[in-house]
């Protein structure tokens, strides 16, 4: 590790003390993590809170082997030391990065590939409600969606951090928009993002509003993080030669689908986890974005949504307001 950046030897971090309930999340005193090779030791300024964490918090998404076990999976702040075979970061440079977990704390140790500058123009709390949803939306719209200009996709959970992120990169990519979300300020806040349609999912038939405002025809990608009954109509508003692609499973993990009506429209299903991939993997991911997306953020047609800070040592209210589903966009926490 570079001496110059001579961190201290302990630091706070929020810690699980057991499944449960936000109470669960407790400040302590934990080691500064070193950086091995190829890892880059980031002191931590802010850290976004998903939907991943209050999983992991309920016991239900543990960290995969060799990853932390502090919750927080997306990070921004400064570089401290880098570990031996690091090239292209120096001590000091603004950073954000994508982590399998360690991001509550006050330093977090990243393989090097996973990080990216900090996006010029934007605060260290903007810079960390990106990595986590980036690699996301572009893993699945892009990668695995594989939405072009002038396509229409649907995306559930429009007033998330994805969703927020998913609008406003979709229609940079030159796509059609349609979002459901679960109230009228949801819904105008998405269309003050770009979504061309915002349907109240808890009043309106989503696949009814999408036949309509497709003219019939349906949609060409739909982003489903819903699960469950879900998936059934997602494919009835998808168009001939549309891709389902799932990212979570809020409703539900496992879904009855109509196969026959899979094969007559030639639909692909398909999805994602990013968490257990390996460093390369997400590394590639991270050259996209930086190649494709930072020009949309300096350009100011692609930025975070914030809908509220909380210091770390209150983690604990951050997943409380998570919990309470009435946010629109990004929680996150700052650190120091």
């Amino acid at each position: 590790m570079a001496e110059q950046a001579r961190p201290p030897a302990m630091m706070t971090a929020i810690e699980i003390t057991k499944p449960g309930g936000p109470d669960v999340l407790a400040p302590v005193s934990r080691p500064v993590p070193s950086p091995t090779e190829g890892e880059i030791l980031i002191r931590v300024a802010a850290a976004g809170v998903n939907r991943p964490d209050i999983m992991q918090r309920q016991g239900l998404y543990p960290p995969p082997p060799g990853a932390s076990d502090i919750p927080g999976l997306e990070v921004a702040g400064h570089v401290a030391g880098t570990g031996a075979g690091v090239s292209g970061w120096r001590i000091g440079d603004a950073v954000c990065a994508l982590v399998a977990g360690g991001g509550y704390a006050e330093y977090a140790a990243v393989p090097a590939l996973q990080c990216l500058p900090a996006p010029e123009g934007l605060s260290m709390i903007e810079a960390a409600a990106l990595p986590e949803t980036l690699f996301t939306c572009w893993t699945n719209l892009v990668d695995g969606g594989l939405l072009k200009a002038g396509e229409s996709v649907l995306i559930h959970g429009g007033s998330s951090g994805i969703g927020t992120t998913g609008i406003q990169l979709a229609r940079a990519l030159g796509a059609r928009v349609i979002v459901t979300a679960g109230s009228a300020a949801k819904c105008a806040a998405c269309r003050e993002l770009g979504a061309e349609l915002a349907i109240d999912y808890k009043t309106e038939d989503f696949v009814q509003g999408v036949k309509t405002a497709t003219g019939g025809r349906g949609v060409d990608v739909v982003l489903d993080m819903i699960g469950g009954d879900y998936v059934r109509r997602n494919i009835d508003a998808l168009a001939p030669g549309g891709r389902h692609v799932s990212i979570a499973t809020q409703g539900g993990i496992e879904a009855t689908i109509p196969i026959f009506k899979i094969m007559l429209k030639r639909l692909i299903l398909t999805g994602s986890t990013l968490r257990a991939r390996t460093p390369a993997e997400k590394g590639a991911i991270a050259d996209s974005i930086h190649r494709k997306v930072w020009p949309l953020i300096a350009a100011g047609r692609l930025k975070p949504r914030i809908h509220a800070v909380f210091p770390l040592v209150r983690a604990a209210d951050a997943h409380r307001a998570l919990d309470g589903g009435d946010h629109i966009g990004k929680i996150v926490l700052t650190v120091g």
